[in-house]
């Protein structure tokens, strides 16, 4: 079905279904952290609900790792046998002591690289899963650019000093984990307390125990990676839920990370709250005789909020313009059929395809880039006159 722009005009109805104020200057003092650098992103928006330095260039250690472990799950070969190279079991620091020629699992290399923080695991997985160091490497920084981290440039698989210009910043690192934490499988190794591994031609198995102490010290804590180096310094990442609201805490080159991380969680959960502005289903205040009571979204749109952030919410709904007589031809309505814009301090925090009772209602991809993708097309489909083909 075609609807040409000559045919179907644009209909912008601007609701203001919340009042059009500006959202008032709420401001709450942050947690007090001892970090070179730091940020608290809240999971399912990526809003940042308190940062310091975060776009600061900075070696990151093992952190590192969270990119190795998401890459080997992505490649859908965790059930392959790993053959273990004599350069990986050479790899200084952290190891899980693998052995050359040794055959395991690339499941149990992840486990091993984000419990332990295996070096040698790193490098094993790095050989298998981009056919080389360097092969991998470059996935790595693929991925970075495509997941938005622009002052990121990894080149290794596992944060050691052996480059001077392996480094990254901690918004970009909140950001890696935010997309990490969508992959259900990456959520179960992050979160393992303790790992049981088997070992070729032994008897015993190999058993790994998160050196994430967050899992034991805090009661909401969901996962996250430690990292170490005399040149980066201690480095954090964690993250926890409470409540329904996910927060990701990363910390650079921070002597108290234990305690600066349950201080930014505590504060977190504490200043804002996890608010459902937009409810899935029919959409309200819609007073086109054609539309009204017709109009549905696609999903909930929750959003964390401080106290008193609630009254700034704006909301603007843009529609196609319906035929005359106010009905649809059989599969003529268009999908969707407009956009509902949720905007606070003006800046657009929302954006959901809205679909006619119901029609074409989808189960939506909610990867990061992806609902990027949707909001910069809106605005080119819904504000500028569609072109449906």
């Amino acid at each position: 079905m075609h609807y040409s722009t000559k045919k179907w005009t644009m209909l912008i109805i601007v609701a203001a279904l919340l009042l059009t104020c500006m959202p008032p200057q709420v401001k709450a003092a942050g947690p007090g952290v001892s970090a070179r650098a730091a940020i608290l992103m809240e999971q399912e928006s990526g809003r940042i609900l308190y940062a310091r330095d975060e776009h600061r260039p900075m070696r990151i250690a093992s952190i590192t790792k969270i990119m190795t472990a998401i890459l080997a799950i992505e490649s859908g070969k965790l059930s392959d046998r790993v053959t273990v190279s004599e350069r990986a079991t050479r790899t200084e620091g952290s190891s899980l002591y693998l052995k050359p020629g040794e055959h395991i699992s690339l499941n149990d290399l992840v486990y091993g690289l984000m419990l332990r923080s295996g070096n040698d695991s790193a490098v094993a997985i790095a050989e298998y899963v981009g056919g080389s160091l360097d092969g991998f490497v470059y996935m790595m920084n693929q991925k970075a650019r495509e997941i938005g981290m622009k002052n990121t440039l990894f080149r290794n698989p596992h944060g050691l000093d052996d480059h001077d210009d392996h480094y990254s910043s901690a918004y970009d690192m909140a950001l890696l984990t935010r997309y990490a934490m969508e992959n259900e499988r990456f959520r179960e190794i992050s979160s393992s307390v303790i790992y049981r591994s088997p070992q070729e031609g032994e008897k015993w198995e190999r058993v790994w125990r998160n050196k994430n102490k967050m899992l034991k010290i805090y009661p909401y804590s969901t996962g996250g990676k430690t990292g170490y180096t005399k040149l980066a310094k201690r480095t954090l990442v964690s993250t926890a839920k409470k409540d329904g609201m996910g927060l990701i805490a990363v910390t650079l080159n921070d002597p108290n990370d234990w305690e600066d991380h349950a201080a930014m969680f505590n504060w977190g959960y504490r200043t804002f709250k996890l608010t459902t502005l937009v409810k899935k289903g029919v959409v309200d205040g819609i007073k086109l005789k054609a539309y009204e009571n017709k109009i549905e979204a696609a999903r909930d749109l929750n959003y964390p909020l401080m106290k008193g952030e609630k009254r700034g919410i704006q909301r603007s709904v843009n529609l196609y313009q319906p035929p005359k007589g106010g009905k649809w031809k059989k599969g003529a309505v268009p999908k969707p059929i407009g956009k509902m814009k949720v905007i606070l301090g003006g800046q657009i925090i929302g954006n959901l395809p809205l679909y006619y009772e119901g029609k074409g209602l989808v189960k939506e991809d909610r990867s990061i880039w992806n609902v990027f993708k949707q909001m910069v097309a809106s605005l080119f489909a819904i504000s500028g006159g569609a072109h449906h083909g």
